[in-house]
């Protein structure tokens, strides 16, 4: 008999609290409400960041205001460390080429093509992950999951040409998890799943040349191309990320995403709560940050077990709570109701209020420098992915055949570490917002009826306007949600209907904006059509890898048109973007035929020609650009604009 593994915890290197007190000596009353003021609009997170200053805590702001002025060559893309020849800067007139004789315009393209290829590889690996699990579910290896929801397994198995009659879910899960994986490492030239794509938006990218092949082929043929004395012309190199990145949006991140819904359930509208009032004062405090779904949902499970509660209240306290945060957050808010703390920016606040047992982190958008502000409270850092260890943090491998057992151990490790809390330093000041979160396609679809129709004669008659992904991330070049809010009540306004992911959706989930109630912000045709649906005019759809539900909604309403996606009065924006996958997802929007507007400019101003490709000449290749605009309400008047030529385009 196979021996059990037992989970093991190692103890990193735990980190010291230290305080600043030489900030906090040139602090005055004025100069911390200014501060609190300039840095969010997060009502709730304002308190949190006035206690940090007060007390010297080091935050993300204060690490952005201590990089400052910025190197204006790596802001302008033009400084180049390929290879041991360098670093290179341009510096005109003298410095027009680095030493291999790269000019700006390449050297700012590799660059690009570099970042657009990390985020591409993060969220497809992240893919990997889930699907290697749905086929250890269907072999027998893995046993702590189930497949809860069977008859989107049958539908993706027949999309993938596996019959399904007779055959029992195991060994389902085991087809069509090893049909999935093939498409990583594919021989095929093509990706099944990409199959989804409209018929016109794939001869646009056979066209152009970026039909994406396989997955991995991508992204390791783009890290093939940045090489020293690969890429030597610029647009060839960004074409070719145009293609990197559809193996991401139509490839990795959408089988995360449908794999998620197999194992964990087809997320379904639902009532919680958002911001960091949702830390409570008498229970065990755990969040859960990060990306993947797999260890989260052991621990909403190993939660409610009887061993734990009956410790739960040996050590006094009221319950678990769990909470969100990120995208990890966003997985259990749209699935579970599980409350969310905050998006990126409000991960080392939830420390601050003093209430936090455990953060248990896997990866992707995790500050290295959580295990030190944690030091200064009581709260244990878990880092649990080997691609991901944290000095400071306590450790723990998890795996999917021992995912049970060792989400039982981190909740136990917790739970004993509530009595170790300071009282007088619990500092929960704000209450929670609600929000109806959970719109995954097939919900969308559900709630008109169980087809899209009803939604495209709403765009048709001109009650809807049309529709806006909004995604991203949280960038302290941009004041706290400022971007992500704005934008989405500006375009609500002009009965534009915004569907939204990641720490974009949270941002408008604190703001109200992801409650029916806001309909009454929106303009006279969108009110009343959200209104009669019982639906938010700002739709939550999901974490960042569920961009992918953009795509696929954008899909499903361009082939009931049998048109092009690019026909279609939407567009796109990442107002507060700063991750690698968020170039990936930008890309992968405007390479569908999606117009993208970036709240922050990407690192190529060195390059004009680079610049003019990516705002103008890539319409003439996928009939969509990017733009960038820094203030959201000109950024929506660039969106508008656009709709408004689409709907003249069709006609309607």
């Amino acid at each position: 008999m196979k021996e059990e593994k037992k989970p093991q915890i190692i103890r990193e290197r735990i980190e010291v609290c230290e305080l600043d007190r030489a900030r906090l000596s040139l602090m005055n009353p004025e100069l911390i409400k200014q501060k609190r003021e300039n840095r969010t609009i997060d009502e709730a997170a304002k308190p949190f960041i006035e206690l940090t200053m007060k007390e010297g805590i080091e935050t993300v702001w204060d690490r952005h205001e201590m990089q400052q002025p910025e190197c204006k060559y790596c802001a302008a893309g033009i400084s180049c460390q390929r290879c041991a020849m360098g670093p290179c800067r341009i510096i005109p007139p003298h410095r027009v080429r680095g030493v291999c004789g790269a000019d700006a315009d390449l050297i700012v393209a590799r660059n690009l093509l570099d970042q657009l290829a990390t985020g591409a590889a993060a969220h497809s690996d992240h893919g990997r992950e889930i699907v290697l699990t749905l086929y250890g579910v269907g072999k027998g290896t893995v046993n702590d999951y189930t497949i809860s929801d069977p008859e989107k397994m049958k539908r993706l198995a027949r999309e993938y040409g596996i019959e399904t009659a007779g055959k029992s879910e195991r060994k389902l899960a085991e087809e069509l998890g090893l049909a999935m994986l093939e498409e990583f490492g594919t021989l095929k030239d093509s990706l099944r799943i990409a199959d989804r794509a409209p018929r016109a938006t794939r001869e646009v990218w056979k066209n152009a040349g970026i039909v994406p092949r396989g997955i991995d082929r991508e992204v390791v043929e783009a890290m093939h191309r940045v090489q020293m004395g690969v890429a030597a012309d610029y647009a060839n190199t960004l074409v070719h990320g145009l293609r990197a990145s559809l193996s991401d949006g139509w490839g990795g991140s959408s089988l995360a995403t449908e794999v998620s819904d197999i194992l964990f359930g087809t997320p379904r509208p639902n009532e919680s709560l958002v911001n960091l009032g949702v830390v409570k004062k008498d229970h065990v405090n755990i969040s859960l940050h990060g990306h993947n779904p797999m260890l989260s949902e052991m621990v909403v499970k190993a939660a409610k077990d009887s061993e734990i509660q009956a410790l739960v209240r040996k050590v006094g306290a009221a319950g678990i709570n769990l909470v969100g945060l990120c995208c990890t957050g966003n997985e259990l808010l749209m699935r579970k109701g599980i409350p969310n703390a905050g998006n990126h920016f409000n991960q080392e606040l939830v420390i601050t209020t003093g209430a936090l047992e455990a953060m248990v982190v896997d990866y992707q958008c995790i500050f290295p420098s959580l295990p030190r502000t944690a030091s200064c409270y009581h709260t244990y850092i878990i880092s649990t992915s080997p691609k991901s260890r944290i000095p400071g943090s306590y450790y723990f491998e998890f795996e999917p055949e021992t995912a049970y057992e060792t989400a039982k151990a981190i909740v136990k490790m917790a739970v004993e570490n509530f009595p170790n809390r300071n009282p007088d330093r619990v500092f929960i000041p704000v209450e929670p917002v609600k929000v109806t979160t959970g719109f995954s396609v097939e919900a969308i679809r559900g709630a008109l009826g169980g087809t899209f129709k009803p939604l495209i004669d709403q765009i048709a008659s001109g009650n809807i306007r049309g529709a806006v992904g909004i995604v991203g991330c949280n960038n302290p070049k941009v004041k706290h949600d400022y971007g992500h809010v704005t934008l989405s009540k500006e375009l609500i306004k002009r009965d534009i209907l915004c569907v939204e992911t990641g720490c974009a959706a949270i941002a408008s989930g604190k703001a109200g904006l992801l409650q029916p109630s806001a309909a009454s912000l929106a303009g006279p045709g969108l009110g009343p059509v959200c209104t009669s649906l019982g639906i938010p005019p700002v739709l939550h759809m999901g974490s960042c890898v569920d961009c992918s539900r953009i795509l696929h909604l954008a899909a499903e309403l361009a082939n009931a048109l049998n048109v092009g996606i690019h026909r279609l009065p939407i567009a796109g924006a990442a107002p507060e973007w700063y991750s690698q996958k968020a170039v990936s997802i930008g890309s992968y929007f405007v390479a569908s035929g999606v117009f993208t507007v970036l709240g922050v400019m990407p690192k190529i101003s060195g390059s004009p020609a680079v610049i003019s490709l990516l705002t103008e000449g890539l319409k003439g290749v996928v009939n969509a650009s990017f733009a960038v605009e820094p203030d959201p309400l000109k950024a929506a008047d660039l969106i508008s604009a656009h709709i408004e030529r689409k709907r003249t385009e069709l006609g309607i």
